[in-house]
């Protein structure tokens, strides 16, 4: 058996589940942001601001509003749109900080049976 940490991050005023998958490559943790893959979120809430943003080393960003049926909530995420090439987990993901107010982060571990090789 081997154990891989998994983590869910809800949107707190809509209750809305953001991202759920493996910590990791699904799911990077990098500099207090989670970087999420396309694959492990859960919403198509987010939308392009079209408010640049720039990194001295990871380069250009745009801003990212999350809307749900009950409102908005405006530069809740971001994404490189120009990423730096050195750093293949931020390329074109979803990333929302961890110390954000109105986002639950839950993480759990998720034990996995391993096949026995005879």
């Amino acid at each position: 058996m081997s154990d891989s940490k998994q983590i869910r991050i809800t949107h707190k005023p809509s209750g809305e589940v953001i991202a759920e998958g493996p910590l990791g490559w699904g799911i990077m943790s990098f500099e207090g942001n989670y970087y999420i893959r396309r694959r492990y979120l859960k919403t198509r809430g987010f939308k392009v601001n079209f408010i640049p943003g720039l990194c001295p080393y990871k380069f250009l960003y745009v801003w990212l509003d999350f809307s749900w049926s009950g409102g908005k909530s405006k530069f809740l995420g971001w994404l490189y749109w120009l990423p730096n090439p050195l750093f293949p987990f931020i390329w074109y993901r979803v990333a929302v900080p961890k110390n954000h107010p109105e986002l639950d982060f839950e993480q759990t571990n998720r034990t996995r049976q391993t096949p026995k090789i005879t």
